[in-house]
């Protein structure tokens, strides 16, 4: 197990109208409000309405139209309305997208740096907005972490940062806010929360028994109630078991001790760059067939594993047990929950030009390669890519 330092200040709300502990958590930190949303569900739902209505002695600015795969040009609209209204805090209502474009508009706000420059090197953040974050969606884990992932469609790029100024003050997680999330969205949403867990669990660091177990856990936990999101929509018990791993998936704690070694997330951010692909969905695909590709006489053990007790695999043979897991993986995301089968159903084109993704994809890596749980050159990664077509 590696040394770490564990660290998460922000405070959960979690549970069913809990937004009601929205006014003294922006009192607390000010009475301007930047309001930063997507499209029109939040109104749909009632929360639009519902914000301005606790939010009555406040002044509220609104930041709206935030993408999928959000936009730097939506960053920086963001923050030139907090320079121009000297806001005071951040209000993230909406799911992964919406809190990661508020992060970066947080920093943005406290800098005279591009945001874009912020971005790129997030050591240049010294100062944030403080964010609090009303969650819609089951995904991405930002509601708990310092991390956000934005695109530049200018550049072809697709680009995660971290600061721990970044964490959100307070997230307020109620699960019936997701009750009407479609059928494809809450598939892709489990499809996220479980490859940021396997990204973590397929390490090679000794005696991380605390954290494998979690990870096991939550893996299981995805396994059983993420078919019934598909089936009962509005069944509290399985959306708010989704929403927790969601968080606990991506918080911190499973890499303390393993460290990190993603690879597949390297991978799908080029391909939502060009593409403007659905993120969980393209993860879906990506993790079996990297499992597949990498599976050797040192990994086998724990893929066995893993397909033994997220599984429940029965086969002696560890190389077997290990390619069956990795076959129900994949048709527990393309056949239980009815995600996209191959890239040309998730809409990549068949002509796409994979050798140069797949360049494209490591030399924004430090040396020129994916240093994960193994390791990945480019041929690694086109090839692991044909495994999709």
């Amino acid at each position: 197990m590696k040394n770490f330092t564990y660290y998460v200040p922000t405070k959960i709300h979690f549970g069913e109208n809990q937004i009601q502990h929205l006014p003294e958590e922006v009192a607390s930190v000010g009475k301007r409000v930047l309001l930063v949303y997507g499209g029109g569900s939040i109104k749909k739902l009632g929360l639009y309405d519902k914000v301005y209505s606790l939010l009555s002695d406040c002044t509220i600015v609104e930041c709206n139209g935030i993408e999928p795969n959000p936009r730097i040009a939506s960053v920086r609209k963001g923050v030139e309305l907090c320079k121009t209204h000297n806001i005071d805090v951040v209000l993230a209502v909406g799911g992964g997208s919406v809190l990661d474009a508020s992060k970066a508009i947080a920093a943005g706000a406290c800098s005279d740096e591009d945001a874009w420059e912020l971005i790129l090197d997030a050591k240049k953040i010294k100062a944030a907005l403080p964010i609090i974050s009303v969650l819609t969606l089951s995904a991405t884990g930002s509601e708990m972490d310092q991390t956000a992932v934005i695109t530049n469609p200018e550049t072809k790029s697709k680009k995660g940062f971290a600061n721990d100024l970044l964490f959100p003050k307070v997230s307020i997680c109620d699960p019936t806010y997701t009750y009407t999330v479609n059928a494809f969205q809450s598939a892709s949403g489990v499809a996220d929360i479980m490859s940021h867990i396997m990204e973590t669990f397929f390490h090679h660091e000794a005696g991380c028994d605390i954290s494998d177990q979690v990870a096991i856990d939550l893996l299981k936990t995805c396994v059983k109630y993420g078919p019934v999101l598909l089936d009962e929509p509005n069944h509290y018990e399985a959306r708010a078991n989704i929403m927790w791993a969601s968080t606990w998936a991506i918080n911190g704690f499973l890499v303390s001790g393993p460290g990190k070694n993603w690879s597949c997330h390297a991978m799908q951010h080029i391909l939502s760059a060009y593409y403007d692909v659905t993120h969980g969905a393209t993860l879906a695909l990506l993790e079996p067939a990297w499992l597949s590709y990498i599976l050797n006489d040192t990994n086998k053990d724990r893929i066995a594993r893993f397909a033994r007790e997220v599984f429940n695999v029965e086969e002696e043979n560890t190389y077997k047990c290990a390619q069956k897991g990795i076959q129900k993986l994949y048709e527990f995301f393309t056949v239980t929950m009815n995600l996209p089968k191959n890239f040309a159903e998730l809409g990549i084109p068949s002509d796409a030009n994979f050798k140069e993704l797949a360049e494209e994809c490591v030399k924004a890596r430090p040396g020129g390669r994916i240093s994960g749980y193994e390791t990945l050159e480019a041929n690694d990664v086109f090839e692991i890519y044909k495994r999709c077509f």
